[in-house]
């Protein structure tokens, strides 16, 4: 039986796990998927080891940027963001080889595109792992140009504190790249001048758990375009796919 599966710590709201289990028995494909919570990156090489069945893998955080020195290749755009999310396990004589893909990018470019109107320019990208590089690369490859906004004086990055009303109005397309808000601590959101928004601001969480976070909400209170990431996550799901069987490069 083939396998596929999901690394990175804590996996206690994987999507992936469900989604293609379900995918697997209601195509009659002979595969399972499973969750390897990994308290290091360094038991990466032993999850190899021990399922030499493997296909397969997503990744997710903390090790989208940590796992690239394992592969053997690396996809020029994956390359370009400098985070994986996909692995495809190839066997070939004998030799297995490591193939990196981002899937980020997909399914947020096809899930946001539709929301952009000419006015959206600008963007303020919460966060700074490897998710949030997708998201600015994506937003990029749009037409928008990206600020990353962290909690910490990081070089190219705003702080929290400078975001007033005035910068929400410039950068009216705002993407939470953060677990801030997720569930079961739904009653934080990230710290913004919520008031300063209207119906030209587009509020996108990554977190699809709960399905309208506070970020969401205190934004749609004023009239913000909302979306959570379980349509990216489906995207994402429908690329992955894609990756491990060869019908997307």
């Amino acid at each position: 039986m083939d396998k596929y599966g999901l690394i990175g710590y804590p996996l206690g709201h994987s999507f992936s796990i469900s989604y293609f289990n379900e995918k697997f028995e209601n195509e009659h494909i002979n595969a399972e998927y499973i969750n390897f919570e990994m308290p290091s990156i360094d038991d990466f090489l032993e999850v190899l080891a021990m399922n030499p069945e493997l296909k397969g893998l997503n990744v997710t955080i903390p090790y989208k940027e940590k796992v690239m020195q394992f592969l053997d290749q690396v996809s020029p755009e994956a390359r370009a963001i400098g985070a994986v999310n996909v692995i495809k396990v190839e066997t070939k004589g004998g030799k297995t080889q490591l193939l990196g893909f981002n899937s980020d990018v997909i399914g947020f470019t096809e899930s946001i595109k539709p929301m952009l109107m000419p006015y959206h320019k600008k963007a303020l990208v919460l966060g700074t792992g490897g998710a949030s590089k997708a998201i600015a690369y994506s937003l990029k490859q749009l037409g928008v140009e990206p600020v990353f906004v962290s909690r910490y004086q990081r070089p190219g990055t705003i702080q929290y504190e400078t975001i007033t009303p005035e910068v929400v109005k410039e950068y009216n397309v705002i993407v939470n790249c953060t677990p801030c808000g997720m569930f079961p601590h739904s009653d934080q959101c990230p710290n913004l001048p919520y008031e300063a928004m209207d119906n030209h601001t587009i509020l996108y969480d990554l977190i699809y758990n709960p399905d309208q976070t506070l970020f969401m909400r205190k934004g749609a209170k004023y009239g913000a375009k909302v979306k959570n990431g379980l349509e990216m996550l489906l995207l994402q799901a429908f690329a992955s796919w894609e990756f491990w069987n060869g019908t997307r490069k």
